[in-house]
């Protein structure tokens, strides 16, 4: 029984962290780039950690039962979302690409710390999906079913996490050309504006 509440954990937070969206977009160029990984992947998976345990211990349905709160969230995390998006498309347009072959970062790791902790804290969507709907599904689970639920979206974060990071490598091939890089823009501004779209009809 734990380990099925575990399995539906992992599935659930690998559904909702697999889209392309900002976070993943950046451990990816990061990755491309083959720098700073370990700590990037780690805030990322401790960021994930503190709010998921929020939204397990209770907080998620408290502010899932304030309507006032909740449609702010929903406002703020759209505004974020087609923002994204909007960057994504400017990208697109410009045919803005990456390198793969020299790809370098010249910013400092504090520069490139501060930058994954304003994607991951100020996506007003991340609360949602961490504190709220995976809060919220953990403890329909009861005890000590929430916590094993938990668990299981935890190894799901790390196990992303860590495939995105250091396996970016791995679609260097792929990512060689400009139009490469448009397809991925063009995907990313289609994902973020029908994750908006959902986020406010919802």
């Amino acid at each position: 029984m734990e380990l099925g509440t575990a399995l539906q954990g992992f599935g659930m937070m690998l559904s909702l962290i697999v889209a392309i969206g900002a976070q993943n977009t950046f451990l990816l160029r990061q990755g491309l780039a083959r720098r700073r990984m370990t700590p990037l992947v780690l805030i990322c998976w401790l960021s994930d950690l503190i709010l998921v345990l929020i939204g397990v211990s209770g907080v998620g349905a408290v502010i899932e039962n304030v309507p006032v709160a909740m449609i702010v969230i929903k406002i703020c995390g759209a505004v974020v979302l087609l923002g994204y998006a909007a960057m994504a498309i400017r990208r697109a347009a410009r045919g803005e690409s990456l390198d793969v072959d020299a790809a370098t970062d010249r910013r400092t790791t504090v520069s490139v710390i501060g930058t994954c902790l304003a994607i991951t804290w100020l996506n007003p969507h991340v609360y949602l999906d961490t504190v709220l709907m995976i809060g919220g599904v953990a403890n329909s689970h009861g005890d000590p079913g929430r916590w094993w639920f938990a668990a299981g979206t935890l190894i799901g974060s790390l196990v992303w996490f860590a495939a995105l990071g250091y396996g970016a490598r791995m679609l260097r091939p792929l990512l060689r050309t400009p139009r490469a890089w448009r397809i991925l823009d063009s995907a990313i501004a289609v994902i973020m504006i029908i994750t908006a779209i959902k986020l406010l009809a919802g």
